[in-house]
């Protein structure tokens, strides 16, 4: 048999000296000796055997008893489960997939959700198991993944009692989720609304089962409980419950049953008794029978007290009502707190209520049990009240005793009690006493007083504080200071507009919270976002609310400022150069703390909206119209009309303004804000457009000061690009005819047929009767043909017809009708209203005239200039077209690899003789070909050459080079941007002062200038850095550096910043170590080295003194964390170095400063030395007192004698011939690897 040795903690306790307690006194020899080891416990004692496996069950029995108490079993925290999914309920089938696809991807996913570890295995029946590793809970989720998830889910419902469901939910919906993880399963129970009593339960075939069967079980357990509510009078309650609910509490206790009965503060007569069916219906009958005796024998009687006498009744928190009931079995009724009754109904059996025949009140009852004196007692006992007197009314001997008792406790109270009066204002009361009373209760728990606060009905502003002197002063006081900052509490609202409101709370409240941790005092209100409002409140002490809301303002006042807005007119060709390269531009007027709103691409608006402070607006503005300037030829005048006029010149919705900016080619016409009296119009745009649009307006507005009419006729959309004419042309000619305005409907107009005619009345006439004529010949549908020549045909019907389509649309839907292709045949017809016939066949005719006249010109630019011309997405190739009326072919880019040329022999190559190559010829991949009239190409030739970049060099000193290519190329890269040119900087090893600027003729000048002025800018700051550079040495004594610097360098960092220095100290290792450097302007650096030498004339005036102060109070002095060091070095503006820890004097403090404060310094420490020296030796005598002296342990370490170690009888080698075994023997404690030959032991069977 093998045996385990385990010392049990009460041994070791018992033995740890080498004696048992009884055997401590034993020192010889003999019997003694003998009883000594009779008292050692045997080996099988202190060590029990471990059981064999073929023991007796007896014998197992008791060995495990034997351990069961010494060691508790210990469970893994991480446990294995393995799950099988038969063949027919998988979900996915694919056996070819087994470890991949939507399988393996669902396990990995239900790894990652709840920390388990899967493996998946195959079985013969194709069937899955699933082996899960982890800790309960999340073998557990993995469990319930993988039932929903690989497996195919089942449904079934199951219907129990409407109200067992809730004990299927549980408290929080704790016992569905434990169902759920148990069974696997997915359980839906009604919503307490809907009347089914179905549960509905998803998951496998077994988990539906375990699901069934625990609901059922539950509903199961519930159908043996049982809920039972009697209505019982609520005068009867007090009876029922008993006093201190002892009554309630043995019936509880008896029957088994739980009994909820309302609390005397909740105005309900219901009892609700729950448990088994028997033990309720054993408790119902036990409070019926309770309630029936009570209405038979009870009797009542009325006491009139008065209200503010009724706290005295009901007593600390009711006590004294139940302590009442408690001794007399009467139940005492109080009136609610919010009516005005004094009645108060004594209810009890007709004996009981004889107690209180002799009794004059009952106050006097209650007085007589506060003052804990006999009931036998006839004495009246009355305080009066406002008057410092107590009135006993009875026997003289029942009254001297009374009276006795009455002044032994006012004696007590008066010895250690004490009162204090405060006038409050009332309507302080409630915010004194809190919400739910959460002030006044922590006032009287803090300071353990009671406070009376007068009720509102008695208008009174005295509150009284009674209890412990100290306690009564500091309630008294922070009452006081509550009241005091309550009446130096103010309101104020605020008027800012709801619109700012999210901005100041800012995301997540951030904003406000800043503001709110600035002024902690006040309390913020915003309105709700529902109410519209624009009132925020702020509450608080006045001052605090007086700053926060001047804070608020600045803050609104800056929102105000930052949100104006203003739109400006910008061409809509121009706005991608506002935008710049990359948005290079853009950002660039961000800098003036602007926002830039650019409108869509797809928009017709030509209106930048820029947002901020007003200055910053027109700053950004004046810019943005700069660029405008640059880039077209174009003005902005003035135009004076009086401002009554101005409504009449804009018309319907911007309908008469808008037809003279398109007529006058897109110029802008603003006028000034409404009813702000301003005369000046202004209008901007090209200079010939803008001349023409100054003269519409001013006839206009002198047409309206004369007598303005309107007249309205309406024409087919499609006849209104006719009646127009080309570029404005045939409206033009009604107008100048007759005088009148004509305004055709824009794309954004409801009526795309309503035509108006504005001016004098003779003049709207006769526009108008022109316009009908026109109008009447269009609808008059006429058919003509013409001649052209087929190899012109293309040009018409190419692009899917775009130049058809373009005739059609200016004039008047004209169809055009070219014969099919191959047919030869020159006759083309056109169909439509006879004017627009007409003037389509005559644009037909110019059209076919420039063709015949087209000619093709070459231009030759070398292909490496070809991209840079073509512009982003050919944009600039397509302006020249448009412009010039010209179409424009560029070559075939040229293989850079190039083909080798054929080998020729005697100057033939295949047979045909080349002729000689031109060297001056141009490369074919170099010629631009273009094609149109004669002089449209040649203007076109030139456009392209204008286009062609061109290089120059600007001369700037290597030197700079770096700064003008900035931080990893910034600075280079902005001004590349900037002015839309390449600039080139030579490589360092060239040293060589040559920038190379290349990019379009009329950006070059601009770009050198940009670089110059760059240039300017660099050579100052390179000026400025010398300047900057000058050094100052002033030698100061190595001891003052600390000061100068101070604490955390705040001495020394302020002196940077004023003079706007850098100040070097000498390093540990430096030689002068005397020595400061101060590098900066010079006249600043001679300023900060005076404000230096300033501090050194200062330390230099100072002193230090040592004092022997005793180390035992250092730390006193010194406070948590240096506080109170601090506190002192502030207060008498003096330095305190205290010894370090090994110094050879410990009690040495070193005070320095000037002499008078060193001196204040130095009485004011040794009063604090006196002061707490008192309280170390105090604390040393108790210390004396708590623990034994050095030489009595000493003492009882001899009396022990030398310890024997553990000592146990009857061990196995005691028993044996054979010895312990023996630690230093190889054959017994053998090294790995070596053999060893088998011996039998005392120790039991080897195992191996």
């Amino acid at each position: 048999m093998s045996s385990v040795a385990v010392l049990t903690q009460e041994s070791f306790n018992e033995h740890r000296n080498g004696l048992l307690p009884e055997q401590s006194g034993a020192a010889g020899a003999g019997p003694a000796a003998g009883e000594e080891e009779d008292a050692l416990p045997t080996y099988k004692d202190a060590f029990p055997p471990l059981p064999e496996k073929a023991a007796s069950p007896e014998g197992t029995q008791e060995t495990t008893n034997a351990w069961a108490s010494k060691i508790r079993p210990l469970k893994s925290s991480v446990i294995t489960q393995v799950f099988h999914v038969p063949l027919e309920e998988r979900k996915y089938k694919d056996l070819n997939q087994f470890g991949e696809g939507d399988q393996a991807k669902v396990c990995v996913d239900i790894m990652h959700k709840t920390g388990a570890h899967l493996e998946l295995s195959l079985a013969k029946d194709q069937g899955l198991s699933i082996m899960v590793s982890g800790k309960l809970d999340a073998v557990m989720k993995a469990r319930k993944e993988i039932v929903s998830r690989l497996q195919t889910q089942a449904s079934a419902t199951v219907a129990i009692p409407k109200e067992h469901h809730r004990f299927v939910i549980g408290k929080n919906g704790e016992k569905l989720q434990e169902l759920e993880l148990k069974t696997a399963t997915k359980i839906q129970i009604p919503r307490p609304d809907d009347p089914s009593n179905q549960i509905k339960i998803s998951g496998t075939k077994e988990g539906l089962e375990k699901a069934k069967h625990e609901i059922l079980l539950i509903s199961a357990e519930q159908d043996k409980r049982a809920v039972e509510r009697v209505n019982i009078d609520k005068v009867y309650h007090p009876f029922i419950t008993g006093a201190y609910n002892k009554l309630v509490g043995e019936m509880m206790q008896e029957t088994g049953a739980r009994i909820n009965v309302p609390p005397p503060s909740v105005n309900k007569t219901e009892i609700v008794i729950t448990g088994e069916k028997e033990q309720v219906a054993l408790a119902v009958a036990m409070i019926k029978k309770i309630s029936e005796d009570k209405k038979k024998n009870a009797t009542t009687i009325a006491v009139e007290v008065k209200k503010s006498q009724h706290k005295y009744v009901i007593g600390p928190k009711g006590n004294t009502l139940q302590e009442i009931l408690d001794r007399t079995g009467v139940s005492v009724e109080i009136p609610p707190s919010d009516s005005s009754s004094e009645t108060v109904i004594l209810r009890g059996e007709p004996d009981r209520l004889e107690l209180f025949s002799h009794l004059k009140t009952l106050l006097d009852f209650c007085l007589k049990f506060i003052f804990n004196m006999s009931f036998c007692l006839q004495v009246h006992i009355e305080f009066t009240e406002g008057e410092d007197k107590i009135t006993l009314e009875g026997p003289t001997k029942d009254v001297q005793m009374v009276q006795s008792q009455i002044e032994a406790i006012v004696t007590d109270l008066v010895s250690r009690m004490d009162y204090a009066e405060i006038s409050v204002d009332p309507k302080f009361h409630r915010h004194l006493i809190g919400k739910g009373g959460v002030n006044i209760n922590r006032i009287k728990e803090l300071h353990k007083v009671t406070v009376r606060i007068p009720p509102d009905n008695e208008k009174s502003n005295l509150i009284r504080i009674e209890g412990d002197p100290q306690g009564v002063q500091e309630a008294k006081k922070e009452l006081l200071e509550l009241a005091s900052r309550m009446e130096n509490e103010r309101t104020k609202d605020l008027i800012i507009e709801q619109r700012f409101h999210r901005a100041i709370i800012g995301q997540k409240g951030e904003k406000i919270k800043e503001v709110r941790d600035k002024f902690p005092e006040v309390i913020i209100n915003f309105p709700d976002p529902a109410q519209k409002s624009d009132i925020v409140q702020l509450r608080g002490p006045r001052t605090e609310v007086e700053k926060c809301s001047k804070f608020m303002q600045k803050i609104v006042a800056e929102m105000v400022e930052n949100s104006f807005s203003v739109s400006v007119p910008i061409f809509k060709q121009f706005h991608r150069n506002i935008i710049g390269k990359g948005g290079s531009n853009i950002k660039r007027y961000k800098e003036t703390n602007t926002k830039i709103d650019l409108p869509a691409e797809n928009s017709n608006s030509e209106m930048i909206v820029i947002t901020g402070k007003k200055a910053n607006c027109e700053a950004a503005r004046n810019r943005i119209l700069a660029i405008q300037k640059e880039l077209a030829n174009i003005t902005e005048i003035e135009v004076s009309i009086p401002s009554k006029l101005h409504n009449s010149l804009i018309g319907s919705k911007g309908r008469l303004v808008r037809s003279i900016m398109e007529e006058c080619g897109g110029v802008h016409i603003h006028f000034p804000t409404e009813g702000s009296g301003i005369d000046k119009v202004t209008i901007r745009g090209p200079a010939e457009e803008v001349e023409k649009a100054k003269q519409q307006l001013l006839a206009l507005a002198e047409e309206k000061q004369t007598k303005s009419h309107t007249a309205e006729l309406r024409a087919k959309p499609e006849y209104h690009k006719f009646l127009i004419g080309k570029g404005g042309g045939n409206i033009r000619k009604v107008r100048d005819s007759t005088g009148a305005r004509i305004i055709f409907p824009t794309a954004e107009d409801k009526d795309q047929e309503l035509i108006t005619v504005v001016g004098t009345e003779e003049a709207v006439r006769e526009a108008q009767k022109e316009l009908e004529e026109l109008i009447k010949s269009l609808d008059n549908v006429v058919e003509d043909t013409m001649s052209v020549d087929p190899k012109h045909h293309r040009y018409f019907v190419a692009r899917r017809g775009q130049v058809l389509r373009d005739l059609a649309d200016e004039y008047g839907g004209v169809m055009v009708s070219f014969p099919r292709t191959g047919s030869q045949s020159e006759k083309v017809t056109l169909k439509g209203a006879k004017e627009c016939v007409e003037a389509a066949k005559k644009r037909m005719l110019e059209i076919v005239e420039d063709l015949e006249a087209q000619v093709t010109m070459e231009c030759v630019i070398p292909q490496k200039f070809h991209r840079s011309i073509m512009g982003p997405k050919g944009s600039r190739i397509q302006q020249i077209t448009r412009d010039h009326n010209v179409q424009i072919k560029f070559p075939e880019r040229e293989d850079p690899q190039g083909k080798e040329a054929p080998v020729q022999e005697n100057g033939e190559a295949n047979g045909e003789v080349k002729e000689p190559v031109d060297p001056n010829a141009p490369k074919k991949c170099d010629v631009i070909v273009l094609s149109g009239r004669k002089e449209r190409c040649e203007a076109a030739v030139e456009a392209l050459k204008a286009l062609v970049p061109v290089t120059i060099e600007v001369e700037v000193p290597f030197e700079l080079h770096r700064y003008i290519i900035g931080q990893k190329g910034s600075g280079i890269r902005k001004m590349m941007d900037e002015f839309e040119v390449n600039i080139q900087v030579p490589a360092p090893e060239q040293q060589s002062d040559k920038i190379s600027i290349t990019g379009l003729a009329n950006h070059l000048e601009r770009a050198k200038e940009g670089l110059l002025e760059r240039v300017k800018e660099l050579q100052a700051e390179q000026e400025d850095r010398a300047l900057r550079s000058f050094k100052l040495t002033i030698t100061v004594d190595p001891k003052y550096h600390p000061k100068i610097i101070g604490r955390k360098g705040a001495i020394i960092t302020n002196i940077r910043t004023e003079h706007d220095v850098n100040i070097q100290f000498p390093e540990k290792n430096d030689e002068n170590q005397d020595q400061i450097t101060i590098t900066g302007y010079e006249h600043k650096a001679i300023a900060a080295r005076d404000a230096i030498q300033a501090i050194v004339d200062e330390l230099e005036e100072m002193i230090s003194e040592d004092i022997t102060l005793d180390s035992r109070v250092h730390a006193r002095i010194i406070g948590a964390r240096g506080k109170g060091i601090r506190k002192i070095m502030d207060e008498f503006k003096v330095d305190l170095r205290f010894p370090q820890s090994g110094a050879a004097d410990p009690n040495l403090v070193t005070v320095t400063g000037r002499p008078e404060l060193v001196d204040e310094a130095i009485d004011h420490l040794l009063n604090l030395e006196e002061e707490y020296m008192a309280d170390v030796v105090e604390n040393e005598a108790k210390m004396a007192y708590m623990r034994p002296s050095g030489s009595s342990a000493a003492a009882m370490d001899e009396q022990r004698g030398p310890s024997k170690g553990f000592v146990v009888r009857e061990a196995p080698w005691t028993t044996s011939t054979e010895k312990a075994p023996d630690m230093s023997s190889s054959e017994d404690f053998p090294s790995f690897g070596a053999p060893v030959p088998t011996k039998a032991s005392p120790w039991g069977p080897k195992r191996f």
